[in-house]
This record gives C-alpha cells, sequence and structure tokens, in this order.
C-alpha cells in the first residue's frame, strides 16, 4: 500500500513551468511533435549542471513521445578537442539517453549560417565593421545610455560583400574585420546594440580543417541551427533569457513560414563547495590539482561515474531539484543523499577494514575454519547471501577499541562484549603491547553458543563490529574522498584565488586496507557498501594483482535528517 500510495504521489507531481508551456503548446496546435537539443561546446568533459540540462531535454522528448538532438556548438576551433566530443556522448548514452539520429554539429550549417549573412548585408541588415574589440565596447555606450553608431556602419553593401567574402578566403589578419548586424544602437537591451556575427579566426577546425577562417558567434549561430532543425522548444539556462530578443530577431530575419523555434529559459545548477566553470575545472586539471577531469573530487560526470555515482542517481537528483526561474545554490548533501539511497538499494553488503587491529580469539579451535552466512542486502532478499570466512585471528577497526573506554562507548574493550557481524559474541581480556606501549593485539574469548551473532540466554550487547579474518583477507588500496573545497562558494571572494579554498584533505589513501575475500572478483565499475563504512566503487586503477576502491559517499546522511526535521 505504501509503494501505491507513492506511485499515485509521483503521477499528481504537478508540471514544471517548462511543461507546462509545452502542454499549452500541443493544446493549442502549434507543434504536432516536441522537438529538443542538447547543444554543448566541445571545450570541456560535462559536469553535473550540464547532466541536469541533458536530463531536462532528453526528458521533455520522453515524456512528450517527442525527439531530442545532441548537436555540439563547435564554433570556437582553438578551444575545441575530439576528446571532448567523444566524452560528452559516452556521458549521455551512460545517463540512460539515446539522441535522434546522427549527432550533430554547428559546422553542419557553416554554408547556410553563411549564406544567411549575405542575405543581411545584401538586406542592409548587417555590414563589416573595422573598430577593434575595444573600440566595439567604447562605442556599445552603457546600459543607461546609448551607444554610438560605427563609422563603418553605412558602409556600401557591395563594399560589404566582398570584404565578407575576403574575410571567409583568410585575405586579413585576425582582428582587421567583423561582421556586425544593424539593429539598434540605443536598444536598451545591450546584445541588440549591433551584435557580432562572424570574427576572423584562421584556426584549423577539428571537422571542417581550414576550410574556414571565420567563424561565427554563439548568438548568431545557435537559434539558426534550431531553426534549420525543427527544434520547437529551446532550452538554456538563465543567463540567455537576455540574449532572446537577438535570437527572436535572427529567427525573423530568416523564416519562411509561420513554424518558429521558442526560446526558454530555467536556473542553471549550482552547488555548494563545488565550482561549476569548465574554464576553472580545466584549471584544476592543467595545473594538476586534480589527477584530470575525471578525478573523483570533480563535479564532471565522468568524475561522478569514476567516484561511484549511477546513472539512476543522477537522474533522481536532477528530478528533485526541478525547473526554477530563478538562480540559487543546492546544498551537494542532496547529490549524496540521492546515491545513499539508490546504492542501499542495490548496492551488495560486504565488510572491510582500514585501519586494522588484530584480534585472537584465545579460546577458539587453533586450525578450526569456518564459513558463515551474511547477508548480500537486507533491503534486497532476492541478493541472496554469501559464506565469509572465520578464523581465530581476525582484524577490526583501530576506532573500535579503546583500552579504557568511557561509559558511553558502546565498541571493544577490555571487560566489554559485543557481537561480531554474523559471528559470535567476544569479550575482550586483555592486549598486547610493543615496546613503545602501542597496542599490538587484542586478546578475547568467544561465546560458542552465539553463533550467527545470537544471543545463547536473553543478554544484550550494543555493539556490533565488523570484521575480517586474518588467514583470508585481501590487500587493497582505499581512496577516501572529501569535498574538493572548504568552503561553500569557492568563488565568492573576489579578492581571493578561489584555489586558496582548496580542501588539503580531499583524498586521503590508505594503503593496506583488509576485505573479505568475497571481494577477490570484483570488476571495474562495481559498487559495494562497506558496512559501518560507506560506499566504495571499484576504481579504474585496479589491476588483477591489485584491488582499488574509491569511497563514493560515507554513510552519513545530513540531508536525510534535514528533510525529515
Amino acid at each position: 500500500m505504501a509503494e501505491e500510495r507513492k506511485e499515485n504521489n509521483e503521477e499528481k507531481k504537478s508540471l514544471n513551468f517548462i511543461e507546462a508551456i509545452i502542454e499549452q503548446d500541443l493544446k493549442e496546435g502549434k507543434h504536432k511533435q516536441i522537438y529538443t537539443r542538447f547543444p554543448p561546446e566541445p571545450n570541456g568533459y560535462l559536469h553535473i549542471g550540464h547532466a541536469q540540462a541533458i536530463c531536462l531535454n532528453f526528458g521533455l522528448a520522453e515524456k512528450y513521445s517527442g525527439k531530442c538532438n545532441l548537436r555540439f556548438d563547435d564554433t570556437n576551433p582553438e578551444k575545441e578537442d575530439v576528446e571532448y566530443v567523444e566524452s560528452i556522448k559516452s556521458d549521455i548514452k551512460w545517463l540512460g539517453f539515446q539522441w535522434e539520429g546522427n549527432v550533430k554539429y554547428t559546422s553542419d550549417y557553416f554554408d547556410k549560417l553563411y549564406e544567411f549573412a549575405v542575405k543581411l548585408i545584401k538586406e542592409n541588415k548587417a555590414y563589416v565593421c573595422e573598430l577593434s574589440p575595444e573600440q566595439i565596447r567604447e562605442y556599445r555606450g552603457t546600459p543607461t545610455e546609448p551607444g554610438k553608431e560605427s563609422p563603418w556602419r553605412n558602409r556600401p553593401v557591395e563594399e560589404s560583400l566582398k570584404l565578407l567574402e575576403g574575410m571567409k578566403n583568410g585575405d586579413f589578419e585576425e582582428g582587421k574585420y567583423m561582421l556586425r548586424a544593424k539593429i539598434d544602437m540605443s536598444s536598451p537591451n545591450m546584445h541588440m546594440r549591433d551584435p557580432i556575427l562572424y570574427r576572423i579566426k584562421k584556426a584549423e577546425h577539428h571537422r571542417t580543417g581550414n576550410k574556414w577562417s571565420i567563424y561565427p558567434m554563439y548568438d548568431f549561430a545557435h537559434g539558426q541551427s534550431d531553426y534549420f532543425e525543427g527544434i520547437t522548444h529551446s532550452v538554456c539556462t538563465l543567463e540567455f533569457e537576455v540574449h532572446r530578443p537577438l535570437y527572436d530577431w535572427f529567427i525573423d530575419q530568416l523564416k519562411t513560414g509561420d513554424y518558429r523555434p521558442r526560446q526558454i529559459e530555467f536556473a542553471r545548477l549550482n552547488l555548494n563547495y563545488t565550482v561549476m566553470s569548465k574554464r576553472k575545472l580545466l584549471q584544476l586539471v592543467e595545473e594538476k590539482i586534480v589527477s584530470g577531469w575525471d578525478d573523483p573530487r570533480m563535479p564532471t560526470i565522468s568524475g561522478l561515474r569514476r567516484r561511484g555515482y549511477t546513472p539512476a542517481a543522477i537522474r533522481k537528483f536532477a528530478d528533485r531539484v526541478g525547473v526554477a526561474k530563478r538562480d540559487g545554490i543546492i546544498d551537494v548533501a542532496l547529490l549524496e543523499h540521492s546515491i545513499r539511497e539508490d546504492l542501499n538499494k542495490t548496492a551488495n553488503r560486504v565488510m572491510g577494514v582500514l585501519k586494522p587491529l588484530k584480534v585472537i580469539i584465545d579460546n577458539y579451535p587453533e586450525e578450526q575454519e569456518e564459513f558463515l552466512d551474511a547477508v548480500n542486502n537486507p533491503e534486497n532478499e532476492s541478493k541472496g547471501k554469501r559464506q565469509v570466512p572465520f578464523s581465530k585471528e581476525l582484524y577490526i577497526e583501530q576506532d573500535d577499541f579503546m583500552e579504557n573506554p568511557p561509559r558511553k562507548f558502546f565498541r571493544l574493550g577490555i571487560g566489554r562484549e559485543v557481537r561480531l557481524r554474523y559471528a559470535y559474541f567476544v569479550k575482550c581480556t586483555h592486549v598486547d603491547k610493543d615496546e613503545n606501549g602501542t597496542i599490538t593485539a587484542v586478546h578475547c574469548t568467544y561465546d560458542p553458543a552465539s553463533k550467527g551473532g545470537k544471543s545463547p540466554d536473553g543478554r544484550k550487547v550494543k555493539g556490533t563490529l565488523h570484521w575480517v579474518s586474518a588467514n583470508h583477507a585481501v590487500k587493497s588500496e582505499v581512496r577516501l574522498y572529501d569535498r574538493l573545497f572548504t568552503v561553500e562558494n569557492p568563488l565568492g571572494d573576489k579578492e581571493k584565488d578561489f584555489k586558496e579554498f582548496i580542501n588539503p584533505n580531499s583524498l586521503q589513501v590508505i594503503e593496506n586496507a583488509l576485505l573479505e575475500p568475497h571481494l577477490l572478483n570484483a570488476k571495474q565499475g562495481d559498487r559495494f557498501q562497506f558496512e559501518r563504512l560507506g560506499y566504495f566503487c571499484v576504481d579504474k586503477d585496479s589491476t588483477k594483482d591489485k584491488l582499488v576502491f574509491n569511497r563514493t559517499v560515507s554513510l552519513r546522511d545530513t540531508w536525510a535528517k534535514i528533510k525529515n526535521k
């Protein structure tokens, strides 16, 4: 019944404002089919903010039985790379989405865009300008003062056409000329003050090679690309809201019928303790502050994947964040809650000891070994059980023992009794120490009648510890990751470099963790809950001789506590 109520509640979830627009457009017959697109620039790896946009664009197409294109905005060849193209395609597929038809590129439309630019010049709506970038900024004016017209604004049409052709053919050096739209230098919207359409850029393009010496600006290219593809709803982030009049102006000059794409803006995703700027993420990579774009501390999709995040958790997170009209900052604890919630249902439980302390059970037979039943996932009975070996010598966590514990320390201490998970009750009798007074082993006795961790006579113990058998333990490297920054807003202090807030403890490497032998068969990407320690994932650095695990997230869920208050 609870599950049924949950499903009903999800069905009754109210529409977000974009869905409301789409449903109204469909009701009014503006479109027969919804067509969206995801238009990343291939100048870096995608991050969690892009994941939200992917889920939104592809999700809208799925919900309304429409289509969604993947179109690369490849108009800036100096910063673009095929590596980024392939990583973006991989990320989208990993999240569980498939684009319509073949991958598309803005460069597919370079010829059409050039023809459109020629059309604008012929209609006296564009001109070749010789102002420098500094002069253009000066002539543009301010938000409260109108701009000044360029001295070249009324250049003859034939002259602008000839110069544009020379720009295309590489006859001029970079910065000599640019093509500008002729709109309104007194517009209150700065983007309408004769925006730049083309600039000279003599750079080899990863698809078109050296065919072009000019490349279109994003504002000129993306709306027209939407139009060429038949996009119905062009969903973008809030900073493009002031660009929308320009988007519409270009469409008005291009369109020949009633069809037009509609730009809709939503608030971009911002997480605390994180930076989302691809430029700053690239800094972290190039300055080797992180090991690469897929470093598990990075907010990139590839970094989250390597850390052990699942597509389902990221999609659920995107759904929970929702679609807003105003910018805000989302607590990273919500993202962590989403992966805990998913892995709690799907990840098998295992036992591992990160900081081993030897335990010797003095009354356990010397040569005896036994295999005890252990539940793989108490949230999912279909996962079944496994057997874990038990022997005279074990390892527990160092933090689970105190020689002289305080009253509320419910783990192991001299004279204290605890339950070993799936095994027996054990009671500490004494310890061994080295010449420096460091404890080297803990001696215990066990109660044979408590097999399976069950009390034979009704007595209770308050502590249950995880452990591994010394004779069967598998050595592993375990990497404990924490947040990359020490402050909620690393970009909030304009007088400091954001890298000053890097968390020096964001990575802790444990060289000789001990794990139960069940993990010998673990493969890259496999996810587990190490009981009492957190969720972990097999890293790509693992080899047949050495297992490497990344901690995906700890067990403590601050968001769940906040949500349930």
